[in-house]
C-alpha cells in the first residue's frame, strides 16, 4: 500500500467517523467495508492489497491490546465462567457442528472433505465486537451482555487461531493428528501465551510508576503491545493470548493502586486515536479487496453457511448459559439470542483466510471465496441488525 493510498483511506475514515452521528443504526465498520467495495471500482485503488503481515503483525496487536486494557476486571471476574466456557469448549463444539453442516451443504455441488469443512468452520468461529459492544450499551438494555460478548471475543481469538492452525497443518500436509496431540499442543500454546502475558504485563505495570513523563509511559504500552505479541510468537506460543493477558493485567493494575499518576488518561489519549485510525484502514481495505475474493455464484452457499453459523452459535450459547446456574439467572432465551447475534465475524476471520492463502492444498481457493463471502454477510447483516434487534427484544421483555 502506497502512502497516497493510506492518506486517502484515513481521510475517508475521518469523514465516516465524523459525520456518522447515527452510529447505532449505521455502525462504522460495515459502512467502511461498503465504501471500500465502492472504491474498488476506481482504478487508483486497484493496487491496494491486504496481507497477512499487515493484519496479523502490525494491526492486530494494537486492536487486541486496546480491547484488553479497556476491559473492566470486574466484568471479567463476574463473567469468567461463561466466557471461559464459550471461548474453549463452546468454540470447539461450534466448529465441529458447523463443520458437519458445511460438509453436507457443499458436497452436493463439489467433492469436499470433512477436514476442509472444519477449516471453514474455524474461520467462522472468532468474533469481532468492534461495533456491537458500543451499540449494545447504547440500546438501553443489559450492559452485562456487551461485557460478556467483548470478553468472549478477546479469548476466543486466541483459541480459534490454535484450532485453525492445527486443521490447516492437517489439510496441507495430510498428517494424521490424534486428539491427544492436538489437546497437548493447544494447552501448551495457550498456557505459554498466557504466562508470557502475565509476566510482561506485571513488569510493565510496575515499571510505569518509575516513568513520570506521559510520553514515555505511552512508549511502554507500545512496547508491551507489540513486544509481548512478537516474543510469544517467536517462542511458538499464542501472541494473541499473550497480548490480551498483558492488557488485562494492566487494567487490573489501574484498579489496585493509588499511584496511577494519570497513566490511564495518557494511554487513552494515545490509543483512542490509534483505534479508529487502524479500524478505518482495516475495514476500508477489506472492502477494497473483497471483489477479488468473492464469487457471486457462491452467494447461496455462503448465505447458508452464514445462517447455520448463527443457528449453531445460538444453540451453543443457549446450552452454555443454561449449564451455569448463576449465568442462567441473568440471561434468558432472548438475551442468549442477542449474545449469539452479536458474534460478528471480522478482523480475525480475515487474518485466518490470509494465512490460508499461503498454503498449498486442494480446494483452497474455494474455501477462501466461500468463507470471505460468509464473513462479509456476517459483518454487514449482524452489525446493522444488532441495534434494532436488541431494542425490540429488550422492549418486549
Amino acid at each position: 500500500m502506497e502512502a497516497s493510498h493510506l492518506i486517502l483511506l484515513l481521510l475517508v475514515g475521518y469523514i465516516v467517523y465524523t459525520i456518522d452521528i447515527h452510529a447505532k443504526w449505521f455502525p462504522q465498520p460495515p459502512v467502511l467495508v461498503l465504501i471500500g467495495l465502492g472504491l474498488s471500482f476506481i482504478p487508483f485503488f486497484g493496487e491496494v492489497k491486504l496481507t497477512e503481515t499487515m493484519l496479523y503483525d502490525v494491526i492486530l496487536p494494537s486492536l487486541l491490546f486496546i480491547s484488553a486494557y479497556k476491559y473492566p476486571p470486574a466484568a471479567l471476574r463476574k463473567h469468567a465462567g461463561i466466557i471461559a466456557l464459550l471461548s474453549t469448549g463452546g468454540l470447539v463444539i461450534t466448529i465441529f457442528l458447523l463443520g458437519i453442516v458445511i460438509y453436507f451443504l457443499v458436497n452436493p455441488f463439489a467433492s469436499f472433505s470433512l477436514l476442509a469443512a472444519l477449516v471453514i468452520a474455524a474461520v467462522m468461529s472468532p468474533t469481532d465486537p468492534v461495533s456491537v459492544t458500543a451499540i449494545l450499551k447504547q440500546s438501553g438494555g443489559n450492559e452485562a451482555i456487551a461485557d460478556l460478548v467483548e470478553g468472549e471475543s478477546m479469548i476466543n481469538d486466541g483459541t480459534s487461531i490454535v484450532i485453525f492452525t492445527t486443521l490447516v497443518m492437517m489439510i496441507s500436509t495430510g498428517a494424521s493428528i490424534t486428539f491427544w496431540s492436538v489437546t497437548k499442543e493447544f494447552l501448551l500454546v495457550s498456557a505459554g501465551g498466557i504466562l508470557i502475558g502475565l509476566l510482561f504485563g506485571w513488569v510493565v505495570s510496575r515499571a510505569v510508576h518509575y516513568t513520570h513523563q506521559k510520553e514515555f509511559q505511552v512508549m511502554l504500552s507500545i512496547v508491551l503491545a507489540y513486544g509481548n505479541f512478537h516474543l510469544a510468537e517467536a517462542l511458538g506460543v499464542s501472541g494473541v493470548l499473550a497480548t490480551v493477558t498483558a492488557g488485562i493485567m494492566l487494567s487490573w493494575e489501574f484498579t489496585h493502586t493509588n499511584k496511577e499518576d494519570h497513566y490511564r488518561e495518557a494511554l487513552d489519549g494515545f490509543w483512542n486515536i490509534v483505534e479508529p485510525t487502524l479500524l478505518s484502514v482495516v475495514f476500508l481495505t477489506i472492502g477494497l479487496v473483497a471483489s477479488s475474493y468473492i464469487d457471486g455464484e457462491l452467494l447461496i452457499l455462503s448465505s447458508g453457511i452464514f445462517i447455520f453459523s448463527l443457528i449453531i452459535r445460538y444453540i451453543v450459547v443457549g446450552l452454555s448459559v443454561a449449564s451455569i446456574p448463576s449465568v442462567r439467572s441473568m440471561f434468558g432465551l432472548k438475551e442468549s439470542f442477542i449474545i449469539a447475534f452479536s458474534g460478528v465475524k471480522g478482523t480475525m476471520s480475515v487474518v485466518l483466510l490470509l494465512i490460508l492463502e499461503t498454503k498449498n492444498a486442494d480446494n483452497i481457493d474455494f474455501i477462501i471465496s466461500v468463507s470471505f463471502f460468509a464473513i462479509l454477510l456476517s459483518l454487514i447483516i449482524q452489525s446493522f441488525g444488532i441495534y434494532p434487534l436488541s431494542r425490540k427484544m429488550i422492549k418486549s421483555n
